[in-house]
């Protein structure tokens, strides 16, 4: 009998177990344990004993029960048919598991992350005898309506194309060409696989300098993301971190979206797979599903599982990168992955370290904020293309305290940082994100001055000082009252009132205001900005406070978000010289 006939389970600790006679198998390696064959991953190899973290429920397990080693490691799926899925953590199509057994999934169900029966129409790129290389493009597969997918070299994979299959429907495992190599000859297929733990290698790191637009204008103006840039939004129960990221789904000019739900309640998950499928995507009125992923991993699913299913999506994301196109990751929430992390550790009987998470916390959660990147690859042929993975991670720390564990550790990799405020979300303020706790370290000024009218820049540094004088000046108001504060200072109050109100409260729900293009919002700003410079001016003329705050104008200004569609900035335009005239009469 061979070793891994021999390999048996030796004890239980919930979701792991030991099992003996491993001695041949690998770290990483995925084995199918019980006679369930449940699908498990090998976390520590200790002489012949291996401890195995099992990703679906181990009750009934018992010693004795066989261990059988799969000889790879855990790996994602990579070919046309992703996009539009519903996946578990461990890429696992709920849909096909549904089929199998039903509403209620049973354990030990295995499928193919894609479909390997389904036909796509292949269109070759290449002619036979052309030299490729790593990541070269062969061929496209119109995947869905909004996305070509381009069939790639294996990355490692070099050398004079022998063959390549002609103009047809193909299934993913049929062989599309052959490369001579010098180590043989390879075939390649549609389908590839890649171990979810090994970031896939970037040829050539830009820099993160291009923003991505949101059309959320307390993150473009204030604190913009950037392409291939990471980024956090931490926040208490209530606050809004759900509706936040399902925003930036939905308007963020990125080219895909993998949208991974990481231990979240069900019914938050639910509204995710009954909005995707009818919201329309605002550049090409596809439905949104056209150019998402959905990882559905939630809170009552094993929790093992929760832990694989980060790297499970960002394997997903540095694929369609390498293809050349622009992908956001939403990840909700790396707390509850954490959770998971802390749990396994628990298990382990590991030495905790702060609030029980384990002493790797800060290095696991910094091996996938730094998997983001904007990268370039160049062909053999020449030909450049650039794509991008930007990482967006919701936290949720107990009791909305930024000062716990997984929000500190998460700060020291991130750049973008949007804070989101119980007060402000108690005063129905959304989005909640707070202007003086939230930051953004990304460069984008270059980008604002070739592609907008306004300068962002001095624009944006102006309403800092501004909000920065009105804080300082709350603190006074909380002890004298605003009617004790110098005429000054009470414009500078009121100017900062309007940039909260009519310009950083962006409701999700309106037709008008749920996306604001740049172009608006750097109009909005400036007439504020405006209405700032001419009220102190009018008030050092003598004119009273009173009178300058009851002017039309300014009910004007408050109206605008929702009066002037994106589409129709000359009407903004004449708002402003509306200003101008007023202080002038």
């Amino acid at each position: 009998m061979s070793t891994q006939e021999e390999s048996a389970i030796l004890r239980v600790n919930g979701p792991v177990i030991f099992a003996d006679h491993m001695g041949a198998s690998g770290l990483g390696e995925q084995v199918d344990v019980g006679l369930e064959r449940l699908t498990g991953e090998i976390i520590s190899l200790e002489r012949d004993i291996a401890t195995v973290q099992v990703y679906e429920d181990t009750t009934g397990l018992k010693p004795g029960e066989p261990v059988v080693p799969r000889g790879e490691p855990l790996c994602a799926w990579l070919g046309p048919g992703i996009l539009r899925s519903v996946y578990d953590g461990l890429q696992r199509p709920l849909e096909k598991l549904r089929e199998q057994s039903g509403t209620f999934l049973a354990r030990g169900l295995s499928t193919a992350g894609i479909d390997l029966e389904r036909t796509w129409s292949f269109t070759p790129a290449r002619r036979a005898g052309e030299e490729v290389g790593s990541l070269s493009i062969l061929g496209h597969v119109p995947e869905t309506h909004l996305i070509t997918h381009r069939v790639m070299a294996p990355w490692g994979v070099s050398g004079k194309l022998a063959w390549i299959a002609e103009p047809g429907e193909y299934r993913v495992t049929d062989v599309m060409a052959r490369v001579t190599a010098a180590n043989g000859e390879r075939e390649i297929t549609m389908l590839q696989k890649w171990p979810i733990r090994k970031p896939r290698p970037i040829a050539r790191r830009l820099p993160p300098r291009v923003p991505v637009i949101t059309g959320q204008r307390v993150i473009d103006f204030l604190f913009p993301a950037a392409r291939g840039g990471a980024c956090a939004i931490p926040g208490g129960f209530g606050t809004g971190k759900t509706v936040a990221q399902h925003q930036l789904a939905k308007w963020s000019d990125v080219d895909v979206i993998v949208y991974i739900g990481c231990g979240e309640r069900g019914n938050e998950m639910t509204q995710v797979l009954e909005e995707f499928p009818v919201l329309r995507d605002p550049r090409s009125q596809q439905p949104i599903m056209e150019r998402t992923a959905l990882i559905a991993n939630t809170s009552n699913m094993p929790v093992t599982a929760r832990e694989a299913s980060i790297y499970t999506g960002v394997t997903l994301a540095e694929y369609y990168r390498d293809m050349g196109y622009h992908v956001a990751i939403m990840a909700d929430s790396t707390s509850r992955w954490a959770e998971a992390l802390r749990e396994i550790s628990g298990r382990l009987e590991q030495m905790p370290a702060e609030e029980g998470y384990p002493a790797y916390l800060a290095s696991r959660i910094g091996e996938v904020y730094e998997r983001a990147g904007r990268a370039e690859i160049e062909d053999s042929d020449g030909t450049r293309r650039e794509g991008s993975v930007t990482i967006i991670g919701a936290v949720s720390p107990p009791g909305g305290d930024f000062s716990e564990p997984v929000v500190t550790h998460t700060k020291r990799f991130v750049r973008t940082f949007w804070g989101l405020d119980r007060d402000l979300a108690s005063a129905r303020h959304f989005p909640s994100i707070h202007w003086n706790t939230s930051y953004s370290e990304y460069d984008v000024s270059e980008w604002y001055a070739e592609h907008a009218r306004l300068p962002w820049a001095e624009l944006r540094n102006r309403t800092r000082a501004l909000l920065k004088d009105d804080d300082r000046l709350q603190n006074i108001v909380r002890l004298i009252g605003p009617d004790a504060l110098p005429d000054r200072q009470r414009i500078v109050i009121e100017s900062a009132r309007l940039i909260k109100e009519a310009f950083l409260q962006q409701s999700a729900f309106s037709e008008v205001d749920g996306y604001c293009p740049v172009e608006k919002q750097l109009a909005m700003i400036d007439i504020i900005l405006t209405f700032h410079e001419r009220a102190l001016k009018a008030s050092q003329a003598g004119r009273p406070v009173h009178q300058i705050l009851a002017m039309p104008v300014v009910e004007e200004i408050h109206r605008m978000k929702e009066a002037v569609p994106g589409g129709e900035p000359a009407r903004l335009d004449e708002l402003k010289q509306r200003i101008e005239t007023a202080f002038e009469g």
